[in-house]
């Protein structure tokens, strides 16, 4: 008798634990789902970065907004680039959409990029996208910063410390 109460707590435990909750019984999905207008925007967000991925800067070129270069300079700085996105899972990872309003909208991701040297780097950016016709655009300069070709290069110099005399 005394083995038959650890027992029989044990398959009560396992009974609530398998129970569905009370959100899965409605219908409701176990995680958050993302709105329809958030899972646009990171569609068109992974359209944008597939199309530079895959050298079809013309069309890349048509969904970009501001920026004064016009398709040869702006293919020819991306084809150059020292970064590209990555493929598959890598490409885009930890993905938070926030509507600014119904022409703003805000991608805070880790994006993966196949960079000179073996590997994938890894840049955690927010990036903002800005609805144009029937879907979303992203500036030449947010793809120039992605693309690491920022006017503005940091440069860092070493010195070593210098003994007092």
């Amino acid at each position: 008798m005394p083995v038959l109460r650890p027992l029989l707590i044990l398959l009560f435990l396992v009974a609530i634990a398998a129970a569905p909750s009370e959100g899965a019984r409605r219908g409701v999905p176990a995680r958050d789902a993302a709105s329809a207008g958030e899972q646009e925007v990171l569609k068109d967000f992974e359209a944008i970065l597939d199309l530079w991925r895959d050298g079809r800067y013309e069309e890349l070129y048509q969904r970009t907004s501001g920026g004064k270069d016009g398709k040869e300079k702006f293919a020819n700085r991306l084809a150059s680039a020292p970064r590209k996105p990555a493929c598959c899972w890598e490409k885009i990872q930890e993905p938070r959409v926030s509507l600014k309003s119904g022409k703003s909208a805000v991608v805070q991701a880790r994006l993966g990029f196949e960079v000179s040297t073996p590997g994938t780097e890894f840049v955690t950016k927010s990036i903002h996208l800005k609805r144009e016709g029937s879907g979303w655009s992203i500036a030449q300069s947010d793809l120039y910063s992605l693309a690491d070709l920022t006017s503005k290069k940091r440069r860092y110099k070493y010195l070593p410390i210098q003994p007092k005399k």
